[in-house]
């Protein structure tokens, strides 16, 4: 069976096509292709990679707002042109898409009809950087792969099983009433992330206390116990939370307030400076990338230097939150772009949380190892970095559903 597998993100568009059998593999497969669309601003980036990880295609233009046609012509690069894999788009028995907010109804993986794409498109309200993308991926394949079916799995899904205490706010009981809970988000890959774990470590799931880091541009922490998401950082929206690339996190509501009253500041002007003009970039004034942070930092700016260190202690203090809430921890997962690949904020945050009994091993952890152990044989709690699977994930739900 051929899976197509849309992730639709704020900045980018990421596609990989999969073949599987019906005995599907407990660890991921390669996809036969990859695609992967960045926009920055007015410029866009296209790469095209094989199964083998070789890159086909790396082209980069200026382009005005033409997401949906770029995505279009990245798709049918798939069987046609010299990164065409398949004879035709009628291969494609199914597509899967990764969509952020599955709100208080859409709670599991689920194939997608008029109803669930309605409900999708409702809940753009509170993720519109996200949801809104994801509609127009569905809407895309209801043109160009007719007779393909189309499955939703929701990054909220995972957190499904949040106790009351964990999950509902501290404002009047109402809001509950109406919806407005934590509702988590990056579940694909928490959810991975804590099965991949009990494989490394050679454990029954359902005996680890883990706390996942998935740290990318959006950033969420999630205490896992017995395979379950008990407590996680992002809650109604994925602006709660740990600093992010330009996202501020979680902050004193009341600074929200502040600027209305005393700024008049309207919708459009919070939403830019929570969203799009915080974390990394805000404090730096350089860039949302971590790498270009660090590199920034090595060369004396004081301001990438504030960025790196208060990405960190919101880290740690977030780590040391989901300890508590779990009563202690076995595992601490590192994965997506930063935890996979910044060996500094892995050594950093390590070097605080010595407290709980995490001792790292500075060799391991500088050769940026995939899907392994970078703690010491003496540390009492296992420090693992798992690469982020979550086009695999989707692909396996899509199995699942067939």
């Amino acid at each position: 069976m051929k899976i197509l597998v849309l992730n639709s993100g704020s900045s980018s568009q990421k596609s990989a096509l999969f073949e599987i059998g019906p005995e599907v593999s407990p660890d991921p497969v390669a996809p036969l292709w990859e695609g992967k669309l960045d926009w920055d601003g007015e410029h866009e980036r296209l790469t095209i990679r094989n199964a083998r990880g070789k890159e086909l295609r790396d082209e980069a233009k200026t382009a005005a707002d033409q997401r949906p046609a770029s995505v279009e012509a990245m798709l049918k690069d798939l069987w046609r042109g010299p990164t065409a894999v398949l004879q035709s788009g009628m291969e494609i028995a199914v597509v899967g898409h990764r969509v952020v907010h599955g709100g208080a109804k859409l709670t599991q993986a689920t194939v997608i009809d008029s109803a669930v794409k309605r409900e999708i498109a409702e809940l753009s309200a509170i993720a519109p950087l996200h949801n809104r993308v994801a509609v127009e991926g569905i809407e895309l394949i209801e043109q160009l792969l007719p007779g393909a079916r189309q499955v939703a799995v929701f990054d909220t899904a995972f957190h499904r099983t949040l106790p009351a205490e964990a999950k509902i706010y501290a404002g009047p009981y109402e809001w509950y009433q109406q919806g407005i809970q934590r509702y988590g988000f990056h579940g694909i890959n928490h959810e991975y992330c804590a099965r991949r774990a009990q494989g490394l470590l050679h454990c029954d799931l359902s005996s680890l206390k883990i706390i996942t880091c998935h740290l990318g541009n959006g950033c969420s922490l999630a205490a896992v116990e017995g395979g379950k998401s008990i407590d996680t950082t992002m809650g109604f929206t994925p602006l709660e939370g740990l600093m992010m690339g330009t996202r501020s996190g979680s902050i004193d509501p009341g600074i929200v307030t502040y600027f209305m009253r005393v700024k008049a500041a309207g919708y459009d002007e919070l939403d830019g400076m929570l969203n799009r003009h915080s974390g990394l970039l805000g404090i730096s004034g350089l860039a949302s990338d971590m790498r270009d942070i660090v590199d920034a930092m090595q060369k004396g700016n004081d301001r990438a230097q504030l960025a790196f260190d208060i990405f960190v202690h919101r880290l740690v203090a977030e780590i040391g939150s989901m300890a508590a809430s779990l009563g202690g921890v076995d595992a601490i997962v590192f994965t997506a772009g930063i935890g996979e690949n910044s060996a500094e904020v892995r050594r950093a945050a390590c070097t605080k949380l010595q407290f709980l009994g995490v001792k790292l091993d500075h060799s391991k952890n500088s050769r940026l190892p995939p899907d392994a152990d970078i703690s010491t044989k003496e540390s009492k709690v296992r420090v693992l970095v798992i690469r982020a699977q979550e086009d695999w994930a989707i692909a396996r739900e899509c199995v699942r559903l067939s």
